[in-house]
């Protein structure tokens, strides 16, 4: 159902209490057409919270059964980790259920051993083997395949391999895809660094668009992936709603948040059909989103006006850029780096409120793909930003600043 968006700048200027009849309704509405089972999709932060708790005061008997789906996808922030679990053991009991990242089957390579074995194949003449007749990998289980037994050993002494068992964690997410820096809009391949290596180097089907001729060009230097969101947080919330043969999701989204889910919002409404893909259950599948017209304003007034308890981690203060002190305002991944070049962005906030975690991703190779990423044609810094970094810093070497403030790049 379209909604335009004057209508929903509108509803969003309503008072609290129209907000609270018109998510209750719309979670009536879920409720009516639920067949098999609801759950409602739980982060730990405010926003899923305050929709939780309206689930329990309003429908007692209806969210009774619900299940409470929290994705745990090991870099919550500890905090809302903590909170997630206390409330899910007091509210959900045994409906509330952690959803983690499957773990590998087999042994995988690491990505710099799929690089050697690329390499290995290209010197032996064997690398039509693993490639599609456009030049693009079959698969990476292709290439892994055509590695050489006492290779294997080696990368195994080495530390290279991925061991059968292993859970694929932001870490696995990062060596197989890229770092998660820069918003979905960027990344336009969601597809291992090794296959798109291969795309890149062998296949005839890359675009001459000048657009697309630019961001291959950044790839070459530096890979960028949001496929950690997938495989961290939806395929494992994904598999248990098969599993309970979930076909009524509660999220709560607010179109306030992003462009994104404004245009969600705008185009489906509150309650829609979703299509997923590979569903082995044929039944219909809908997604509710009661709080759509809610603004954060709304959101802690209603936490004010029922004493609704909420993650600690929103009582955490920093300092802004302007030296104003400010309190953490989203929930999220701890290694999460969308807002890449915005102001007060999600790297320079962590390294304040939870510099341990700053420090171990900085180190473990964020940093220096933000310097490769900044050398790129396509983010390269210009001289009016350098220059007021290297005045704050009183350096003028470039590895200075990325390696002390590498996210304040604008």
């Amino acid at each position: 159902m379209y909604m335009p968006y004057k209508q929903i700048f509108d509803e969003q200027k309503k008072p609290l209490d129209y907000k609270i009849r018109k998510a209750i309704e719309a979670i009536q509405h879920g409720f009516s057409i639920c067949q098999s089972r609801s759950a409602l999709a739980f982060s730990g932060g405010k926003d899923s919270t305050v929709l939780w708790h309206i689930i329990r005061t309003h429908f007692p008997r209806q969210s009774a059964p619900m299940a409470v789906i929290f994705g745990n996808t090991g870099v919550e922030y500890p905090e809302s980790l903590k909170f997630a679990r206390e409330l899910g053991a007091e509210w959900g009991g045994d409906s509330f259920i952690e959803a983690t990242p499957e773990r590998l089957k087999q042994d995988g390579l690491k990505y710099a051993a799929q690089c050697e074995v690329l390499e290995y194949l290209v010197e032996t003449g064997s690398i039509g083997k693993i490639l599609k007749a456009d030049g693009k990998l079959k698969n990476t289980q292709a290439l892994e395949k055509a590695c050489p037994p006492d290779m294997w050993d080696k990368f195994r002494a080495e530390g290279l391999v991925w061991r059968a068992g292993t859970p694929k964690s932001y870490w696995w997410c990062v060596d197989q895809y890229g770092w998660p820096i820069l918003g979905k809009a960027a990344s336009k391949l969601q597809a291992r660094r090794i296959n798109i290596d291969c795309f890149l180097r062998f296949s005839n089907t890359a675009s001459d668009d000048p657009k697309l001729m630019q961001y291959y060009d950044m790839l070459r230097e530096v890979k960028i992936s949001q496929a950690c969101c997938d495989v961290l947080k939806k395929q494992p919330s994904q598999k248990i709603q098969r599993e309970l043969k979930v076909d009524l999701l509660f999220l709560g989204m607010m179109s306030s948040e992003s462009y994104r889910r404004f245009q969600t919002f705008a185009d489906k409404g509150y309650l829609f059909e979703v299509v997923t893909e590979s569903r082995k259950i044929k039944m219909p599948v809908y997604h509710c989103h009661p709080l759509g017209i809610w603004t954060d304003d709304d959101i802690w007034e209603y936490i004010r006006r029922y004493d609704v308890p909420y993650s600690p981690l929103y009582d955490i203060t920093y300092l802004d850029e302007d030296g104003n002190e400010q309190k953490i305002a989203r929930n999220g991944c701890v290694g999460c780096y969308t807002s890449f070049g915005r102001r007060n962005s999600q790297m320079y906030v962590l390294r304040q409120t939870h510099p341990e975690r700053w420090r171990q991703i900085m180190r473990r190779g964020m940093a220096n793909e933000i310097k490769k990423l900044r050398q790129t044609e396509q983010y390269k810094p210009n001289a009016k930003n350098y220059f007021r970094l290297a005045k704050l810093f009183a350096t003028d070497d470039m590895n200075m600043l990325i390696e002390h403030r590498p996210c304040a790049f604008y």
